[in-house]
């Protein structure tokens, strides 16, 4: 059985899927897959195999088997003959008992990184040789970390890159990767002054989410760093707002961001996932502090319509990501 369970994961591996769900559905249990961004149904399997998968996944992470209620989280190593992949694991159990289990599937870093529109990477690389605060914002899988990754990466042979994570989502060597840990008191601001005195040029911070460590971004910033951040946010200007709900004068908002960058993956005419941008740097930056708009901006509408012009998506895919 754990055989077939290895087969299994293995052939979602060799798609790269990105997500696993494993749910229970009256007698039986639902494994849902997110492919390319579309949430599809990937099998249904009796309670009792649902439950040794479960288990079996379990155990290979170094959670609690005997636990079926409260919520765990746990992560492995996947070796595959192409390379080795990293699951990070979340199960929890409902109302009636029955445990579901979600696993996340973290490609490392490759040169397969498509974009919709190459002069905006060209735009971003050129941002990220200026320092200050750069904010990345976007859904849950919208490949916000991985764009990170690929704009520190240009800098490795010269700087010293730092990343603060909760989890650490992709293995580089070249970094200096922290973990979160709240239980041993190692918050984003506490790993954050540790950093500071490691002296990276650049950070990678997974999230602020406080504002302590929005303070902090935005003073490693104004000292000359280089920092990468992502901020829970709709779009550009969001992303801004969201800065200002957590203490941050706007004076020192104008002085230290030097770009913000809303990112969706867009499906292509091929069948394939491409990055997308709405960036907001230099004049259209500076505008915004004074004129603060909502949305999508203008140039996003115009990408959108460019691509379709040069077949690079289909008319629906552009008209359903208009908003964003």
């Amino acid at each position: 059985m754990k055989s077939e369970f290895s087969r299994d994961i293995a052939v979602l591996i060799r798609y790269r899927v990105s997500d696993l769900y494993v749910l229970p559905y009256r007698s039986y249990y639902r494994l849902l897959i997110m492919h390319e961004g579309q949430l599809q149904l990937y099998q249904q399997w009796p309670l009792p195999l649902g439950k040794r998968l479960i288990a079996y996944l379990k155990y290979r992470a170094d959670m609690s088997v005997s636990e079926h209620r409260r919520p765990q989280s746990g992560s492995l190593c996947w070796h595959t003959p192409r390379g080795k992949v990293d699951l990070r694991l979340s199960s929890v159990g409902d109302c009636r008992g029955q445990e579901s289990l979600v696993v996340r599937f973290i490609y490392r870093l490759c040169n397969d990184y498509r974009m919709l529109v190459p002069p905006q990477w060209q735009k971003l690389q050129q941002t990220a040789k200026k320092r200050g605060l750069m904010l990345f914002a976007g859904p849950m899988g919208s490949g916000k970390t991985t764009t990170m990754y690929h704009l520190a990466r240009q800098f490795v042979d010269q700087c010293v890159v730092m990343t603060i994570e909760d989890p650490v989502e992709i293995t580089e060597p070249m970094f200096i990767q922290l973990q979160v840990n709240e239980l041993a008191e190692m918050g984003y601001q506490q790993l954050l002054k540790v950093g500071l005195r490691h002296r990276p040029q650049i950070f990678i911070i997974g999230e602020i989410r406080d504002p302590q460590t929005a303070q902090m971004a935005v003073q490693a910033a104004l000292s000359g760093h280089l920092v990468m951040a992502t901020v829970h946010a709709r779009n550009v200007y969001g992303a801004l707002t969201r800065l200002e709900q957590l203490n941050v004068d706007d004076f020192y908002l104008q002085q230290a961001v030097s770009c913000v960058c809303y990112q969706r993956l867009l499906p292509t005419v091929k069948k394939q996932l491409a990055v997308l941008f709405d960036l907001l740097a230099d004049d259209a930056l500076q505008e915004s502090f004074t004129k603060r708009k909502v949305g999508m901006t203008d140039a996003w509408q115009q990408q959108l319509k460019n691509c379709v012009a040069k077949g690079c998506v289909e008319k629906s895919v552009a008209q359903s990501y208009q908003a964003g």
